[in-house]
């Protein structure tokens, strides 16, 4: 399996993280979604009331050094992390 299939499947399982997931572990995998799909930022940043859209583009601006290839590991490897501690938490 390809680097991105392997991304793409575990975009998928991101979707089935419980609900506990922190807000914190969200923006890195958002970011580094936004980042391996889109590359670096690409829009100004939000306003500051505008608070959730602000946080999303601040962490995908904390991201933008990475390749491509780079955020899709990180990305799975996160992802990975989290499905095995809502594994041990359940």
């Amino acid at each position: 399996m390809g680097l991105k299939e392997e991304f793409e499947e575990h975009a998928e399982k991101a979707k089935t993280l419980p609900d506990s997931t922190s807000n914190e572990n969200k923006l890195i995998l958002y970011a580094l979604y936004k980042q391996a799909t889109v590359g670096p930022v690409n829009t100004s940043r939000p306003g500051i009331f505008n608070l959730r859209d602000r946080a999303k583009w601040d962490a995908w601006k904390a991201a933008e050094g990475k390749t491509q290839e780079e955020a899709m590991n990180d990305y799975i490897t996160k992802v990975k992390q989290l499905l095995e501690e809502a594994c041990i938490s359940a």
